[in-house]
């Protein structure tokens, strides 16, 4: 039975050359169907397929080198960035207990009782500096605060914010002078008192009778303000 397309010309109104047109028009448009599902957008590692990977991840160097390493480098550092902080964190509260379970463990170094070996065991002091501040130690006849460290010789600031914190001082063992009866040699043994100074307090308690507190020095004009802060650990008025 032959088909009759006459109706279909007459319905269409295409002319030869028209239908020709037509006919390789579909013919392009199937070859970029067929090329467009055939053929893949870009080339796609086997290996990241079979992880599961996605396809942004997948794609080569060859393909775009700059993005995917752009992409691999931002994602590796996302990951980073996720792990890092806990892992600082864990690390961080580690050797924040350390440091504070060496704290609590470590003993204090008491200035006015200690020996040679236990100031060596302090960060910066070596066996030239122990022995300076046990013959100070002896000079003052004990040392009244921690701050009196910075007046051995030799002893830098830098080792003295280092030690501070890990020494102390018993104020009970410093040794001290009844300034009512004690001769000049007695006097002068503090190193914050001058000769002049010794031989003044002398002439006042000879003239004046005893003294009765640091202010009888301080207003008497024997000894400033501020050496009497210094030496009245030192004396008994008694």
């Amino acid at each position: 039975m032959k088909l009759n397309i006459e109706p279909l010309k007459k319905w269409f109104g295409f002319s030869r050359r028209e239908r020709r047109s037509t006919f390789i028009l579909l013919i392009i448009i199937c070859i970029i169907i067929i090329l467009r599902y055939s053929v893949p957008a870009n080339n796609i590692d086997i290996e990241y397929i079979s992880t599961g990977n996605s396809v942004l991840e997948s794609i080569t160097e060859i393909n775009a080198p700059a993005a995917s390493q752009s992409f691999k480098h931002e994602k590796n550092m996302k990951q980073t960035e996720r792990i890092i902080p806990f892992a600082k964190v864990k690390n961080d509260s580690s050797v924040k207990f350390r440091d504070n379970y060496s704290l609590k463990r470590r003993p204090l170094v008491d200035l006015n009782n200690c020996d040679s070996a236990s100031l060596d065991r302090l960060p910066g002091i070596g066996p030239v500096l122990s022995i300076r501040i046990l013959k100070y130690r002896q000079l003052l006849g004990g040392f009244a605060i921690v701050d009196q460290l910075k007046e051995v010789y030799g002893l830098p600031v830098e080792t003295f914010d280092l030690i501070k914190s890990r020494v102390f001082v018993d104020s009970s063992s410093v040794i001290k002078i009844k300034i009512n009866s004690a001769d000049s040699k007695k006097l002068s043994r503090l190193p914050y008192i001058e000769n002049y100074e010794v031989k003044a307090i002398l002439k006042y308690r000879e003239l004046k009778g005893n003294i009765t507190g640091i202010t009888d020095l301080v207003d008497n004009k024997l000894i400033t303000e501020e050496k009497a802060r210094k030496i009245l650990p030192y004396l008994n008025f008694e």
